[in-house]
């Protein structure tokens, strides 16, 4: 069961969820502005569904500040945004999935337990695990921060979770499929020149050879 946060203005799809989500076990707290939901995060839910457009601002505003925070809380975005440059903006600011409006209120209830299956399987980390170092690149786990020959390195949420993912199996070759499934979540992503693209940006705030090209595979981290 998990605790849900529902940030949405629009009164009747609100209430129709809120009951819903209910009615299937889940705890929700529905609030319908960004003010009212930064007030209900010291309630610690487990889970936020987000609607992108506010009263009081953007969803996408509010991510950013709670990937500031580190917080880890898995997003689901709802909105009536369809584009792909939408969804990507989405994704890179921290969503952890994205629903499009009009949805089957079943649909994001199976991607809410997609979400509370993905937090509960998530392994423990032991201390000695939270701080990767190759290469001259440290990784601290646990405050989400990256450095290079002693400095810090701003990476984006994905470039994070794709330079992490490679550190902890250094030397793996990764086809793209496998690194938009787990790096991404989606099994079906778009394209996988988002891969390509994200090696490129690693590769330049770094240096060339840091992920090596596998040809007819993918990628792999060479540890020196």
């Amino acid at each position: 069961m998990a605790k849900i946060l529902l940030v949405e203005d629009d009164a009747n799809l609100g209430a129709s969820l809120e009951k819903y989500l209910r009615g299937e076990g889940q705890v929700v707290l529905w609030a319908k502005n960004l003010q009212a939901a930064r007030e209900m995060q010291k309630e610690s839910p487990t889970l936020i569904i987000l609607d992108w457009m506010l009263p009081d601002g953007q969803g996408i505003d509010f991510l950013r500040e709670k990937q500031a925070r580190h917080d880890p809380t898995p997003v689901i975005m709802l909105t009536a945004k369809t584009d792909l440059v939408d969804r990507v903006l989405g994704l890179e600011s921290g969503a952890n999935d994205y629903v499009t409006k009009p949805f089957e209120p079943r649909e994001l209830l199976a991607r809410i337990r997609v979400q509370e299956r993905n937090s509960q399987g998530r392994p423990k980390e032991a201390p000695a695990a939270k701080i990767i170092e190759i290469n001259g690149i440290q990784v601290d786990l646990l405050r989400h921060e990256v450095s290079f020959q002693g400095k810090l390195v701003e990476l984006t949420k994905m470039e994070f979770e794709l330079l992490r993912l490679l550190m902890e199996n250094p030397n793996r070759a990764f086809g793209r499929e496998e690194l938009l499934n787990k790096v991404w979540g989606y099994e079906n992503y778009p394209t996988t020149r988002t891969v390509d693209t994200h090696v490129l940006q690693l590769r330049q705030k770094f240096y060339d050879d840091l992920i090596e090209t596998v040809r007819g595979i993918g990628y792999r981290l060479r540890s020196l």
